[in-house]
């Protein structure tokens, strides 16, 4: 039997230039055109945003979303202008805002943008008013919720706007909500239960890496080396941000640039502007950079210091591999990163502090696992993946897994016997047996604890520290030093085995860059060529080059070598509009080859 989404499939040829949908879109358009209110959780890079392009251009009126950051809409804006579907925005930086009401209003729009402190203003009411909209879209969905990772309270005042107009169907969408934040976004939005749709959180082309933090600047930069195309770093300050792109760029040659709220509006426009339209562009970034990029050929996505939870997490590094090409994600990390953030949860309102505590043993269970890493995230959101992804470090590399439940009681009882005050370094010197001045001045050589420590456990010691620090079995005192924390007792008395992982062995240059080249064949001179006349038309028409076609369709275009428009129209991702603009371009490239 034929459903809505089905007729549409002329359109989603002629608009897109796909011949089917993927994963659960068709689903999702059905009941959009069919009239009901939906909460849409797709994975990013799943093409969230064609379930309500799609029925923009098919439905009669304008599609309105709501959407938290300006940079996000406009960049969707100029995609959606570059199919041929006539959008436009509502925000404080537009100069047409005038023209803009009057062309919703005329019925000239097909798609209108806005932000949730506009859409919920009476100017903003009254425009609904006078012409009602076809559908309620909203984006980022997750802002809605206190449970949710990025809670804003004007996503709260958006309910009255959508019940002023209950015939008009709701859309909402997010690619990060765990089983709580979905079932809040449900009741927020007044979604019925039935009308969610989950398309599940797993994003297969990206690779997960968790590495301990030793020296991040050489760490980064022989991730990079290995990751040629456009990448994220993610640094907790925003000093930290400024000092590694400077770092960075002397290691490797390429353009990378810094971006923080601290930054003057022109500075960061100019940051952001050149990353999106970069090829192989850096930003090294505080997590005020990213939600507002649609970039969709990130080719990796570092995190120099822990993330704020595993929703973040996720969120940050579902930044990368947007198009669906072979993607890495790397997270740094140390002790003193769990030791910090579990301080910060004292500054936090009772009420929400054993939310964030939970948020953080779930990232300590992240960086601690020797199972799959993606089974671990996915099982975090409610999935049942198998138990091996064969695409992340504990699975192309298994570490060995070593009890260290003695070893751990050892250095916690030297952690004791040594007054709770000293760091990691004179705890491991006591243990091994070190009689350096700071020892035996302290009287430490002289504890039982030393030197009980020997062969192959020493070099534990490290990680060992880190696993305890983010179990909450040590925690760090106020000067740096070590102290007892509220899981002590279990691993002190055997009830909580503590087993770590060894090191993987580390990925050589060579074979990532063997992965990077098959996905993305740079080197290839029609590709190559291809590539320079999307700069030309990208510049001439002032967009980003990803805009005119992804790389995928330039590597199909490569490797079919279409000699004619009919040939050049049946390669995915080549819709009208983008065959009559540039199409000609692109064939006169690949006949001189």
């Amino acid at each position: 039997m034929s459903s809505p989404a089905d007729a549409l499939l002329p359109l989603l040829k002629s608009t897109f230039g796909f011949d089917h949908f993927r994963g659960r879109q068709a689903e999702v358009v059905d009941r959009v055109m069919a009239g009901e209110r939906t909460l849409a959780v797709m994975p990013t890079g799943a093409g969230k945003s064609l379930t309500y392009q799609l029925p923009a251009v098919a439905l009669d009126g304008c599609v309105v979303v709501v959407s938290p950051l300006i940079a996000l809409m406009h960049d969707q804006l100029r995609g959606a202008r570059a199919a041929g579907i006539r959008a436009a925005s509502l925000t404080s930086v537009d100069a047409d805002f005038a023209d803009t009401r009057q062309a919703y209003r005329d019925g000239q729009l097909d798609l209108l943008y806005i932000a949730p402190e506009r859409a919920t203003g009476e100017g903003f009411r009254s425009l609904m008013d006078a012409r009602a909209p076809a559908l309620f879209a909203i984006d980022e969905a997750h802002c809605v919720s206190e449970w949710g990772h990025d809670f804003r309270p004007d996503y709260r005042l958006l309910r009255p706007l959508l019940d002023a107009f209950p015939d008009v169907p709701r859309l909402a969408l997010t690619a990060t909500a765990d089983k709580h934040t979905r079932e809040d976004i449900l009741v927020q939005l007044g979604i019925p239960a039935e009308g969610l749709v989950l398309a599940g959180f797993d994003r297969p082309n990206i690779r997960y890496r968790v590495m301990p933090r030793v020296s991040p600047a050489k760490q980064l930069t022989e991730f990079i080396a290995a990751n040629p195309g456009p990448g994220i770093v993610y640094c907790p300050t925003r000093d930290g941000t400024e000092r590694m792109a400077e770092r960075l760029a002397a290691a490797t040659g390429r353009g990378v640039a810094a971006y923080h709220a601290g930054l003057d509006p022109e500075r960061r426009a100019r940051v952001q502007h050149d990353f999106v339209a970069s090829e192989d562009g850096i930003v090294t970034a505080t997590v005020a950079f990213g939600m507002g990029i649609d970039k969709p050929d990130v080719r990796f996505v570092a995190h120099a210091g822990l993330p704020k939870s595993i929703e973040s997490y996720y969120q940050e590094t579902g930044r990368a591999g947007r198009d669906g090409d072979p993607a890495e994600a790397l997270m740094l990390w140390a002790a003193d990163d769990f030791a910090r953030a579990r301080s910060r949860l004292s500054e936090l309102p009772e009420a929400r502090v054993a939310g964030e505590r939970a948020r953080l043993n779930a990232l300590a269970a992240l960086v601690e696992t020797v199972e799959c890493r993606r089974a671990l995230l996915l099982r975090h959101f409610g999935e049942n993946p198998p138990a091996r992804c064969g695409n992340c470090d504990t699975c192309l590399d298994p570490p060995k897994q070593v009890d260290a439940t003695v070893l751990a009681q050892k250095l916690m009882s030297a952690v004791y016997r040594t007054g709770q005050s000293f760091g990691a370094g004179h705890v491991e010197a006591v243990l091994t047996g070190r009689s350096d001045e700071r020892v035996v001045s302290r009287g430490h050589d002289k504890l039982s604890v030393f030197g009980i420590v020997e062969g192959e456990d020493a070099r534990l010691i490290k990680p060992l520290v880190r696993t305890l620090v983010a179990r909450e079995a040590l925690q760090a005192t106020e000067h740096g030093g070590l102290m007892f924390g509220p899981a002590c007792r279990a691993v002190m008395k055997g009830d909580a085995p503590v087993l770590i992982a060894e090191p993987p062995v580390k990925r050589t240059q060579r074979a990532s860059r063997s992965d990077r080249a098959a996905a993305n064949p740079v080197g290839d001179p029609l590709f190559d060529a291809l590539r320079g006349v999307r700069r030309e038309l990208a510049a001439e028409a002032g967009v980003p080059p990803y805009v005119i076609f992804h790389d995928a369709v330039l590597r199909a275009m490569a490797s079919e070598r279409p000699a004619t428009r009919s040939d050049l129209a049946a390669i995915p991702g080549v819709g009208a509009k983008k065959l009559e603009a540039w199409g000609d371009a692109f064939l006169n490239v690949i006949r001189r080859f």
